[in-house]
């Protein structure tokens, strides 16, 4: 059975949940091995056992895409799965032209073919979804998170240190400046169980922070509407849909989105869907489970009082 390389983004000490899912899809095509960046550790190798890694590759992490080029020439992976996220794409596109390969990329869906991976996309703002297959090379994809469920298939999984390549790193970028991400101690957005994204019919900055009051209450996970980030009412990773992040919840509190088909490629998959907006015509409340239509400055505040009362009489 060929070994399918996947890598391992992590979340903090952890490992991220979409790493979990690519290693359930990885089973699929073939022997799933773990690549990490860094030394990997007991606690993250085991949790990558768990999920069914045989092997853990540790890479240098100056140059990874170097290190992965040499990695794949020497395994012969019946293919490379990466998050589509900015780092995953980013390290894909230039695995890619290393290994003179195909790419696919924002896959939601990954299957073994009688001629190699089939993957399928979502296009077309989520009305379509396409088959493809990588024609030439070692089939390189990313895939959006929540599109599987993560699947533990536990093994003993064998740590190997992999050498540094023999040439430079090609001097195509330059790191200038760090600057950490700010913790709030909510839950990661891609994988939260209960997500509150607002839109433009907040108004204004200002108000758009009753969306942070709500999450807290919630103790959910912050997202947005495109045409939220761009005003600069919060930052453009917390924007959910097409260009943005996928998410797949168990509970998406929608408000003062309209629901644009590019917002709703992004949370459409969501369990529960529940729409706050004034406009009874609004897209979203075509997909919505629940909605309200009402002035959400009226709505989310009782909302917020709602929450805390029925908070309040469960821990009396």
């Amino acid at each position: 059975m060929r070994t399918v390389l996947v890598l391992a983004e992590p979340d903090g000490a952890a490992v991220r949940k979409a790493t979990l899912e690519l290693l359930t899809l990885a089973r699929r095509l073939g022997e799933p091995a773990a690549v990490v960046l860094g030394d990997a550790g007991a606690e993250l190798v085991a949790v990558l056992g768990r999920h069914g890694a045989t092997t853990v590759y540790e890479v240098p992490p100056a140059d990874p895409v170097a290190a992965m080029t040499d990695l794949a020439a020497r395994v012969s992976p019946a293919a490379v799965l990466l998050e589509s996220g900015a780092a995953g794409k980013e390290i894909a596109a230039r695995l890619a032209v290393r290994l003179d390969a195909g790419i696919l990329t924002d896959a939601v869906d990954v299957t073994a073919g009688p001629d190699g991976p089939v993957v399928t996309q979502s296009v077309l703002a989520g009305a379509w979804l396409a088959e493809s297959q990588v024609c030439r090379g070692t089939p390189v994809i990313t895939v959006r998170p929540n599109t599987v469920t993560p699947q533990e298939m536990p093994v003993e999984p064998v740590v190997t240190a992999v050498p540094s390549p023999g040439v430079a790193p090609v001097p195509a970028a330059r790191v200038v400046s760090r600057e950490p991400k700010t913790a709030t101690g909510r839950p990661d957005l891609a994988g939260a169980n209960v997500v509150v994204a607002g839109g433009r019919g907040f108004g204004s900055a200002e108000a758009f922070t009753l969306l942070d009051r709500l999450a807290d209450e919630l103790g959910a996970a912050v997202g947005a509407s495109r045409a939220a980030t761009d005003l600069g009412w919060c930052p453009h990773q917390l924007q959910i849909g097409q260009t943005g992040t996928t998410v797949a919840p168990q509970l998406y509190l929608a408000v003062g989105i309209s629901g644009a088909i590019q917002h709703r490629a992004g949370m459409q998959g969501s369990h529960t869907i529940v729409a706050i907006n004034k406009d009874p015509k609004a897209p979203i409340f075509q997909i919505a489970d629940f909605g309200v239509v009402g002035d959400l400055h009226r709505v989310v505040p009782a909302l917020i009082d709602e929450v805390r009362e029925r908070r309040g009489g469960m821990s009396s």
